[in-house]
């Protein structure tokens, strides 16, 4: 039986500086590849158009070539992959799982409020699904434009009203079919659960893709074998599953692994210039001590990687 090649890869967003958190997110996702004879590859998820900066697109590459961590092949830009993107959805569309929302967050939020809905639905589940749509820290979306009259819904499209596109959680769940697992290197076999998220947004209004979508598409385009990433986005993993059985995509090897944190537990932040690998690098740290410092990551994570570097 041939052995899968083990292919990571390490997905920031050009909106900011690199950090530890990043570093060691790359470390993790490089080693994996590496130690196992595999491919490390990087790609940058710049499709939110207003927060990307060209700058910052150079500066993530030259910080990985600083650290030490060479990727394999091209990189990979998101902003280039708008049709693949189109194409799922279009198969979405297909099976009846999508349906245009044109409600603004503060419709959304006050229609939750009417409804009473103060706890959110995924209380206890760890990480954020994204995107502000049932995103486990909020009620789910209402479904408001689900409700909508055939002939409204038309007229509205028709009258080039801005709207995003949700996924209608039960009929998707319907359709995927019962028993969607997928594994966690560290958690053991999982069982997705993506309906306390509700209908989730898979294109926004001012970006083609959601990030659930284009990370799905993605990762199945690239040959991912193992995806490794925050423990934050963890639940996220929930709502990939799903859009995988429903698109027909392979199902990888998940790994989520403990956050970077500062002295008081808090995750790094892009803001937090102090942290970036350019701020440390200007302070004659060496990318060997920061990977030194790295390796031993989850003993490390769990006190706080960050307080072991100090500023000036």
């Amino acid at each position: 039986m041939p052995v899968t090649p083990v292919i990571t890869r390490f997905a920031p967003s050009p909106t900011g500086a690199l950090h530890l958190g990043h570093a060691y997110a790359a470390l993790v996702a490089w080693r994996a590849a590496r130690q196992a004879g595999g491919r490390f590859l990087v790609r940058l998820e710049d499709i939110d158009g207003p927060r990307m900066r060209p700058a910052y697109v150079q500066a993530i590459l030259d910080d990985l070539t600083w650290l030490g961590l060479p990727w394999d092949g091209e990189v990979l830009r998101q902003s280039t992959r708008m049709a693949a993107y189109k194409a799922a959805l279009d198969r979405l569309a297909g099976m009846d799982l999508l349906y245009p929302c044109f409600c603004t967050r503060a419709e959304i939020r006050a229609e939750i409020d009417r409804a009473g809905s103060a706890p959110h639905p995924a209380a206890g589940r760890e990480g954020s699904a994204g995107d502000g749509s049932g995103d486990g820290m909020t009620p789910p979306y209402p479904g408001t434009c689900r409700a909508l009259a055939a002939s409204e819904r038309a007229a509205r499209l028709a009258a080039g009203e801005p709207h995003a596109l949700r996924l209608p959680m039960d009929q998707a769940l319907a359709k995927a079919g019962p028993h969607l697992v997928w594994h966690d290197r560290r958690r053991g076999e999982q069982v997705a659960d993506p309906a306390p998220f509700g209908d989730i947004v898979l294109a926004r209004k001012d970006i083609p893709a959601s990030y659930h979508l284009a990370v799905t598409v993605d990762d199945a385009a690239q040959g991912i074998t193992l995806v490794t990433r925050g423990e934050d986005l963890f639940a996220a993993s929930h709502i990939h599953r799903l859009l995988q059985a429903l698109l027909g995509l392979p199902v990888p090897d998940y790994l989520h692994h403990p956050l970077v944190v500062d002295g008081r537990g808090k995750r790094l932040a892009k803001r937090d210039d102090a942290r970036s690998l350019a701020a440390l690098r200007a302070r004659n740290m060496t990318a060997q001590h920061i990977k030194t410092l790295l390796e031993d990551g989850e003993a490390r994570c769990a006190a706080g990687l960050a307080t072991a570097i100090q500023g000036p």
